[in-house]
């Protein structure tokens, strides 16, 4: 990359490398640090579970600190978006991503883990937002954005490759097998992304700093949808966080448990450009509702799955939502708050990631106390009804 002092008009207008070629490399990249880095935690954790007794309070503990990690990256970017362009950062943030994961086979200790995890967060954000801005420039000067949604089934493509892994490493060697396994995935899949994208010829073009003055309008008009967005960051992680486990200790459904983390990575995968599709035909606001409601009676589901059949729809109706309420949320925000993009994008990652922070932690600590995970999962789905009642109320939306 170029000096941080490069202006966006030095850069070239269209890149030398293959926009195909630069997707697929960051769809690897997504793999890496999100679909392993950030939700290997869930297949993995009901093996830890049940080799060390460790309880669904500190399950969620750790969770919530991984995603306290990914606020703080988050909140760097958006404060100071030139860090984006430096080398060393980018290359920290995935050597960090890869070591978190591996590191976790090496300790039993809580504090550890929850550092472990706590820096892990804060890496996965990094390089979420380098490789998003890195390649949605690039596609758009390709003049290939319709292409830039695909880029988020690495994410879902990660679930499940480590929902398909896990179990074999766990036969070879437990839970540490497992991190281990899943930080050399990580390493594999980052040298062929970085082989397959090729070299950088020029600098993600960002600000130095962000505007302080918001756009007129801009911040009220988020107000209903960066609501339902932080309740969904809430619902959708309590399922994100605990559903292999809850599907481990439903009896009969210990075999299935981890192949419903494959279901969740392959609805996923997909799922971004089916819901933009769904957008275009019907519009935002109805699709987006639609997307709420889905997951609602998903969450539902989960309460009473207790046959392969019940389990894996409810597994496929969360992994085909959640990404897709995610995209529409943060592309409205962008169109609402056009000269403040990227405000609106910190507003809307700040009210997800809390409700991420709170989720699981509270879901964790109702399940030791009711002895199962029904009470989570009834309170996961209000909240997530209410953001679609939100979302449906909400006169801001186009047409």
């Amino acid at each position: 990359m170029k000096n941080p002092t490069t202006n966006s008009a030095d850069l070239p207008s269209t890149s030398p490398r293959s926009p195909l070629r630069v997707l697929l490399g960051g769809m690897l990249g997504m793999m890496v640090a999100m679909g392993i880095g950030r939700f290997a935690f869930t297949p993995i954790l009901p093996l830890m579970q049940r080799d060390l007794s460790g309880s669904h309070s500190l399950a969620g503990g750790l969770a919530s600190l991984n995603y306290i990690g990914y606020l703080a990256g988050a909140l760097a970017c958006a404060i100071w978006p030139g860090i984006l362009r430096r080398v060393p950062v980018n290359i920290g943030a995935l050597g960090t991503c890869i070591a978190t994961t591996l590191l976790m086979a090496l300790t039993t200790a809580p504090f550890w883990w929850g550092t472990l995890r706590l820096l892990g967060g804060t890496a996965s954000a990094l390089l979420f937002v380098v490789i998003a801005i890195e390649v949605t420039e690039i596609l758009a000067r390709s003049s290939h954005s319709r292409w830039s949604s695909a880029l988020y089934g690495g994410i879902g493509l990660g679930i499940a490759l480590s929902g398909a892994t896990v179990p074999l490493l766990d036969r070879l060697d437990g839970w540490r097998g497992a991190w281990r396994g899943m930080g050399g995935l990580s390493v594999v899949l980052a040298l062929i992304g970085i082989m397959v994208a090729g070299k950088r010829r020029g600098a993600v073009a960002v600000p130095d700093k962000v505007s302080t003055t918001p756009a007129t309008g801009c911040m009220s008009g988020l107000a209903r949808l960066a609501t339902a967005y932080l309740f969904e960051g809430f619902g959708y992680i309590i399922s994100a966080t605990f559903l292999v486990t809850m599907i481990a200790h439903t009896p009969g459904l210990a075999g299935f448990a981890p192949w419903s983390w494959v279901a969740v990575g392959l609805a996923a995968a997909p799922s971004t450009v089916i819901w933009q599709l769904t957008a275009a035909r019907i519009g935002v606001r109805p699709a987006l509702t639609l997307a709420y409601l889905l997951q609602t009676g998903g969450l539902l589901l989960s309460i009473k799955a207790a046959t392969p059949l019940t389990a894996g729809l409810a597994a496929i109706i969360f992994g085909g939502t959640f990404l897709g309420i995610v995209a529409l949320s943060m592309a409205e925000a962008g169109r609402r708050c056009a000269t403040e993009g990227r405000r609106a994008a910190a507003v809307m990652t700040v009210c997800f990631s809390v409700g991420q922070v709170v989720g699981p932690t509270l879901a964790g600590f109702l399940a030791d106390k009711q002895g199962g995970f029904g009470l989570p999962l009834l309170l996961a789905a209000i909240v997530v009804a209410s953001g679609a009642l939100l979302t449906a109320t909400d006169r801001h939306f186009p047409g």
